[in-house]
């Protein structure tokens, strides 16, 4: 049976720059000639295929936080949404907080996702928005309307900002939504990711044990945040970037020595 490996992308398997070294795409390249290589990353399929040309990638992909699992070819495995009379009442708690969200969702059956930016902006979104700049996926949305089929719905701010928000998200819709409060380690802000309860990484990644027919046990994964933490508790073997967040690195089976802009993957498979 092959070894399965699945890794996060951005600050793990990506360099901050968003390259892939060419150490890092022999490594996996050459990993993939005897295993299961896929990944389980925040993007989108799109985006995602663009940043990983060069690799080989036989696996399911785990995408928009594990609400939706595809084949390496873009056939859909599984998705998980939001419908849009709980995405409407999930932007109405954010509109008593004074904040509008993104709002990432697919039109009907089609994969190819829209990103929803709203009118009102504070200063962390609009740079967060720089980094879209021109991509064809973004559409403005000045009534902060959700879509049919919602797979995440993301609020950027600050801590002191999003934390009441995240509460208030919590005491409202409890175990309907899935709610993840994360600090952005490496631009300063923060951000709360609102998800179906079965659109994270942990459940996605045992869907893709069950469409693989093994067992978690069987699979190594590796991440530096925050929404890697259920994908870390389900995994046979865990593995964080020594930039990983403190609660990633103290549930992790293996901490690297390693960064991401060191090539901390690549360094951990050659050695496999």
């Amino acid at each position: 049976m092959k070894p399965i490996y699945i890794t996060d992308l951005d600050h793990t398997f990506l360099r901050s720059d968003l390259s892939i070294s060419p150490f890092s795409i022999e490594t996996w390249n050459r990993k993939a000639e005897h295993a299961l290589m896929g990944v389980a990353t925040a993007r989108s399929f799109s985006k995602s295929k663009a940043l990983l040309s060069q690799l080989h990638i036989n696996a399911p992909m785990i995408l928009l936080d594990g609400s939706v699992i595809i084949t390496p070819e873009g056939g859909l495995i599984d998705m998980k949404a939001l419908d849009k009379a709980l995405g409407d009442s999930i932007v109405e708690v954010g509109l008593h907080h004074g904040i509008d969200p993104f709002v990432i969702g697919v039109k009907e059956n089609d994969l190819n996702e829209a990103f929803l930016y709203p009118r009102k902006l504070n200063d962390y979104q609009k740079e967060v928005l720089k980094g879209y700049r021109d991509d064809p996926r973004m559409q403005f949305n000045p009534h902060n309307h959700t879509m049919d089929k919602n797979l995440k719905i993301v609020y950027f701010g600050y801590e002191e900002q999003l934390r009441p928000l995240y509460e208030a998200m919590r005491r409202t819709f409890g175990n309907t939504v899935e709610a993840k409060l994360s600090p952005e380690k490496y631009g300063g802000g923060w951000f709360l990711t609102l998800l179906h309860p079965e659109g994270d990484k942990s459940h996605a990644l045992q869907k893709v044990m069950d469409y693989l027919g093994q067992d978690p046990s069987d699979v190594t994964v590796f991440g530096d945040s925050v929404n890697d933490i259920g994908m870390f508790s389900l995994a046979g073997t865990s593995v964080a970037v020594a930039n990983a967040l403190d609660e990633v690195k103290k549930i992790a089976t293996v901490v690297l020595p390693h960064t991401n802009d060191e090539d901390g993957v690549a360094h951990y498979l050659s050695r496999q």
